[in-house]
């Protein structure tokens, strides 16, 4: 299997991630559409090319053009989701609506887990279009640094070998690298674990706390993440890699990470509403505390970062004292 300079491709979320994987698959395909919610957007991507809300320093290639309408995807040669976790499901139930060819290959691109039913993205569209390939997508990579052109690496994953094999092929470039895996779950989950960390490493900055504190805490999150992410149906390795520890570091240390951002603002004493309205874009973490928090009581897995953090976001713990009870557990093994 392989794709074609002549073939189209659909990027479904015209936010900073789905604009700047549009840049990567333009330099693949004839045509990039950016499916959006907003006319006046596509009025900007097809008359200005730029998207100056997401990515304001970037000119889009020419091949990129923006599109409200998902039957935009009838004649495409592959989907992609780069949507806000919350809505995944109605944007699946959307395409399969339209009657897409079964024959396309859909790629996942979001990271977080679905609250209620604690499905992976890729479980969601598997099963409202339960025909089309399925793959998934992610690694340490800020939409800010691909969108510049800058070195970053991804991990395209897939059970259908062929099709990664393919998609590792156009999510490459001079610089942008992509490797492939088999686990899809694991994948899935080390970019969306990590987000609930990127949210305290936030909160230890804005408390005042040093690097000694944020190293301890990814650490020791690593070890969290693995652990429910095995649980979750992920593999060990996987953890270690470009979607587990990989995307964790970026995202505990870059200030790009909105997920940082609500952490240090809720850290220097904002409340959740006021940082939120602020930040004016979906930091995943958020809502995805809520579900990671679920799936983890669900396995009975420890975690008491996620705890930590789930009980600063929605009891109203403050954070030191949320933060002073991590430091004041019971004393253990570190493989413990």
């Amino acid at each position: 299997m392989q794709f074609e300079k002549s073939q189209n491709a659909v990027v479904f979320g015209a936010g900073s991630w789905g604009t700047a994987l549009a840049m990567v698959l333009a330099e693949h395909f004839n045509k990039v559409t950016l499916v959006g919610r907003c006319e006046d957007q596509c009025a900007e991507i097809n008359g200005l090319h730029t998207n100056a809300n997401y990515l304001p320093l970037v000119t889009l290639p020419d091949n990129i053009v923006g599109s409200t309408d998902y039957s935009d995807a009838l004649d495409a040669s592959l989907i992609l989701f780069v949507l806000p976790t919350s809505a995944t499901r109605e944007a699946a139930q959307e395409l399969a609506d339209t009657g897409i060819p079964s024959s396309i290959p859909i790629v996942s691109c979001s990271k977080g887990i679905e609250r209620g039913t604690g499905s992976r993205m890729s479980e969601i569209i598997e099963e409202l279009l339960p025909e089309n390939p399925i793959a998934v997508h992610s690694g340490p990579t800020h939409a800010e640094e691909v969108s510049a052109h800058l070195a970053s690496c991804a991990v395209v994953g897939s059970t259908h070998l062929a099709l990664a094999a393919a998609l590792q092929q156009v999510f490459t470039t001079s610089y942008f690298r992509t490797y492939t895996s088999d686990d899809v779950a694991g994948i899935e989950l080390g970019g969306a674990l990590k987000n609930v960390f990127a949210i305290a490493a936030g909160i230890i900055s804005g408390i005042g706390l040093g690097d000694n504190a944020i190293a301890a805490m990814v650490t020791r999150g690593l070890a969290e993440m693995t652990r429910l992410g095995i649980a979750l149906g992920g593999r060990p390795e996987t953890f270690t890699g470009l979607s587990g520890v990989g995307d964790l570091m970026v995202t505990c240390y870059s200030p790009h990470s909105r997920n940082n951002r609500v952490g240090l603002a809720l850290g220097s004493g904002e409340t959740l509403e006021e940082v939120t309205a602020r930040l004016g874009m979906v930091a995943e973490g958020v809502p995805n505390t809520q579900s990671i928090y679920e799936a983890a009581r669900k396995h009975d897995i420890e975690t008491p970062i996620i705890d930590a953090v789930y009980q600063v976001l929605y009891q109203e713990k403050p954070a030191k004292e949320a933060l002073g009870e991590l430091l004041t557990r019971d004393l253990k093994p570190e493989v413990d």
